[in-house]
């Protein structure tokens, strides 16, 4: 595994052979800023980036879909909680979302954030990623 970015409560990491898919941008933004404002101080965030294979298994198991996806939340506790994003995947998907592949990154974490700190898809949910997506992508990427 292949640290990334260590911060103050946010550990990230790559199981990934060849990183890169991993834009310079991405592993730049201020992972413990963003987790603070939207988890607080206190939670310890593991984010981990995959490749299909792994997140694949890891949804099976998990939830029972055999397909690979692009992000998996998994709540540990009140105060901990892991990420797992697959960038080939996310790859592909950020055609139909944002203009940049790294802008797409970000608002994957932003989501995970959301989901680790409670919150299900729905209109609630897309109003306060889109606000934070917006506040980190104008100024980081």
């Amino acid at each position: 595994m292949k640290v990334l970015y260590t911060g103050i409560n946010v550990f990230l990491s790559s199981t990934l052979k060849n990183n890169l898919l991993v834009p310079k941008s991405f592993k730049k933004l201020p992972f413990d800023k963003i987790k603070d404002d939207i988890l607080g101080k206190k939670y310890e965030l593991s984010i981990v980036l995959v490749g299909k294979n792994r997140i694949k298994n890891l949804n099976k198991t998990y939830r029972g879909k055999d397909l690979a996806t692009d992000i998996l939340s998994f709540h540990l506790s009140e105060t901990d909680g892991e990420i797992f994003i697959c960038p080939e995947i996310a790859k592909v998907k950020e055609r139909d979302f944002a203009p940049k592949y790294d802008n797409y990154l970000l608002f994957l974490v932003i989501h995970g954030l959301f989901h680790l700190k409670g919150l299900e898809h729905g209109a609630k949910m897309e109003r306060y990623e889109l606000t934070y997506y917006s506040r980190y992508r104008h100024r980081y990427l």
